[in-house]
Order: C-alpha cells, then structure tokens, then sequence
C-alpha cells in the first residue's frame, strides 16, 4: 500500500500519530470510498445585527438567535492504479448549499450580496494523480490542501474538541485552504516533510474581518495564477503520542487578477504574504492536548482599498474596507478521558473528554492608515464534551463565550453538534 502513502488518515488516531496517512484501514483495497460530515445546533446569545459593532449600546438587549448547520459533508474517493501511482479526490458540500447563497456583508454597511464562488459552496477540495517512489519520496500533482496550521493540516471533526473548527485560523486563514500545485512529501525516521508550488493568493480578496481567509477563492473558472507561492512543513514524531509542527507559507498577491495590468498599482506593489504557523498535538494517558500559534505579514497593506475602489459597480471585487499588515491567532485545548476510569465503558471501547480551549486572534493585528476594526480583536473559550461511543462517531456539546474589547458587547453562545468520520469501502 505504499502507492496510496499520503492519501488520507480518517480516524483521529491516524492522523495524530502518522501525518504521513498510509491508508492501513483500506485493507488492501484498490478502490477506497469514504468522508466525513457535521451536524450542528447553536444559539448564541448576542445580536446579529448588522451595526452591533458600529452601533453597540443600541444592540446589547438584542434578543438571541439560533440556527442549525451542515458546516461539511464531504465524500472522498481514491484509487490505487498500482506501480506507484495513485489518484485521490475530495468533494465537499458546505452548509449544504449549492453554489449561490444570499448574505449580509457587515463591512459593507449590511449590503445584501448573492455570494458566488467557484464551484459555488459545493467544491471539488482535492483532485489529485500521485506517483510514490518510497515512503520517504512522493509527488502529487492536482487540487491540493495547503498543510499550514493545525487546522488546515488535522481538519477533520475528530481532530478538534470544539463543534465548529477551532476560530482563530479558520478567520485569518483560507480552511480548508486547497489549492492548484505541486507537492513533494515523504517521511524519514521521526520525521514527515512537505514541499507545495502554488498559485499565488489574490489580495482582491482579502479583507479587514478575515484577513487572507478568501485568498485562494476565485470568481472565474480558472485559478489565476500570474504570482506564485510556496508552502512548507515538518512534523517531527519524538517519542510515541507526541508531535511536533512547523510550517509556513510564502508568495505575491497583488496584481494575481484578471486581467493582468500592465501599469498601475498592481504592476508597482506586490502584496508580499508571509506566515509562520508552530502546532503540537500529543494523545497519552487519557489526555488530548493541542496547540497552535500563528503570524502572518502582509506588504503593500494600505493600499489595496484604494485598488477595491477602482473596481466598477460589476466587478466580484468591491470591499472597501482596509487591510491589516498583521494577523495572528493562538489557540490551546485539552480534553480527558473520564470513561478511562470507568472499567465497563474503557471495556466497550466508549470515551467521554471533557474539555476546555482557550484562543486569542486577531485579523486586523495592526492600524493601517490609522484605522482601526476594534472588534476584530477576540479571546474566547470554550468547555463542554465529546462522546464517542464508537470509533467514527461523535456527539459534542459546548459553551462559549467570546471577550471583545470594553466598548463592544461579549458574545456567549452554546452548541451541539454531531459527526463521523470514516471509510465505507
């Protein structure tokens, strides 16, 4: 089965002791067919409203609101053709949409957008062809995940305690970041490496509440690709349960649109992006520990609004807020077994982690102009549970509450969830 190593790690075990996913729960099998999906239930206890951030004192007795989500279901596909090559595939549906969705943009005074993406909200997350010359020795060509961060490198529902994806990195980050490149990747003794060539991020989509999160997005059927960009990680396996995290990313963003400029601000600036990401996971004596911290820099900030503010009244790039210079996020959670202890449930193979996160992140780390998106700082925890009551299923239950700075009302909220992840065939 080493043609298939690197294709995908399902189980939580799998993934936080072997990054490097050589698929031993295929059995042998050419064709593997398999996935994940969420459910899940919020209410949260704060006004959404479009100006309670501009307008917090009128919105602090605002009533609350729920809502129920299919943040992802996702089927994937892979094929062992033999001989070192392989093929892999991931097509995920979010919040169960399929392609146009109607939604407030709160940076644009509650202006009413018909979002369209690529693909729309159903996307093709992975297509890729593999050719595997050793363990230590891989290539992949095709659609790919961008391994920077925690989050984006252990996406999956079984790799974090919270009901949603950990908030910090999902903001400032694309997540599930995938992209059109090149990948080189193996793993030596106790260590896993990865090397990606990429099409650069498109700064037109960059934001003052999300930071790169929309970079890769592109609203034609092409991925533009006139800047380029490159990402790099290592884990390092020390000792059994235990694993250490760097990776990073490194490109231009500025003038990769359509079309190309000539002259102009997009030929004169370039939108250097740069990030460096530490995360750590480590699984023993009936502990789940994870962490990660991240920093990301950005040249040429102050001047991509006035570049939005060129665009005419059709174009898909219309944001006329600033852009940060600085982003970061930072994030810790820790989760016991308590079944552990109880000998009938350790018996069924039954756990129960009760746990508790803490994070910090901030999309608009730094003033540009002299503007400054207060709201955007956040700290947050959350404490609650995750049961599994088989290996592919879990049920997760939380509280949350997000601390904003004094002059902005505080954001609690409580959510359910439920999840599996795993191979059918």
């Amino acid at each position: 089965m080493l043609a298939l190593a690197g294709v995908f790690a399902l189980t939580a075990e799998a993934q936080e002791v072997a990054a490097d996913s050589v698929m031993q729960h295929a059995k042998g099998n050419r064709l593997s067919i398999g996935g994940y999906g969420e459910v899940n239930y919020s209410r949260n206890f704060y006004s959404d409203h479009v100006s309670r951030y501009s307008q917090p004192e009128d919105h602090k007795n605002d009533p609350s609101h729920g809502r129920f989500d299919i943040p992802h279901a996702v089927i994937y596909l892979s094929y062992d053709f033999g001989k070192g090559w392989s093929f892999g595939t991931e097509i995920e549906f979010e919040h169960g949409g399929n392609g146009l969705a109607y939604e407030k943009e709160d940076e644009e005074g509650g202006e009413w957008e018909q979002e369209v993406e690529k693909g729309g909200e159903v996307e093709l997350e992975q297509f890729w062809i593999q050719k595997t010359f050793s363990k230590a020795a891989n290539i992949r060509a095709g659609h790919i995940v961008v391994p920077v961060g925690l989050n984006n490198a252990y996406h999956e529902p079984l790799n974090f305690f919270t009901v949603y994806r950990p908030e910090g990195e999902d903001i400032i980050m694309p997540s599930t970041w995938h992209q059109t490149g090149f990948s080189f990747f193996g793993r030596y003794g106790k260590f896993r490496y990865e090397a990606q060539f990429l099409a650069g991020l498109n700064a037109d989509q960059f934001t003052n509440t999300g930071w790169i999160h929309k970079g890769p997005k592109s609203p034609l059927e092409f991925d533009i690709a006139n800047k380029y960009g490159g990402a790099l990680r290592l884990d390092w396996y020390p000792v059994q349960g235990l694993r250490f995290g760097l990776s990073g990313y490194y490109g231009q963003s500025i003038g990769n649109t359509y079309p190309a400029e000539k002259d102009g601000a997009s030929a004169t600036y370039k939108g250097h992006v740069a990030i460096g990401s530490f995360d750590l996971t480590y699984k023993g004596h009936n502990w789940i520990v994870r962490g990660q911290a991240d920093y990301g820099y950005l040249s040429d900030a102050e001047q991509l609004k006035y570049m939005y503010n060129r665009k005419n009244s059709k174009s898909p790039y219309k944001h006329s807020a600033f852009v940060s210079g600085n982003a970061y996020a930072v994030g810790i959670e820790a989760g016991y077994d308590i079944f552990s202890q109880i000998q009938h449930m350790r018996a069924n193979n039954q756990k129960l982690y009760f746990f508790g996160r803490f994070e910090a992140y901030d999309p608009y780390a730094s003033d540009t102009r002299n503007t400054s998106y207060g709201y955007t700082a956040v700290k947050r925890i959350a404490t609650g549970f995750n049961y599994k009551p088989v290996k592919e299923i879990v049920i997760k239950a939380e509280y949350s509450h997000r601390f904003l700075k004094s002059q902005y009302n505080d954001e609690p909220s409580v959510s359910i969830g439920v999840a599996y992840e795993g191979w059918f065939l």
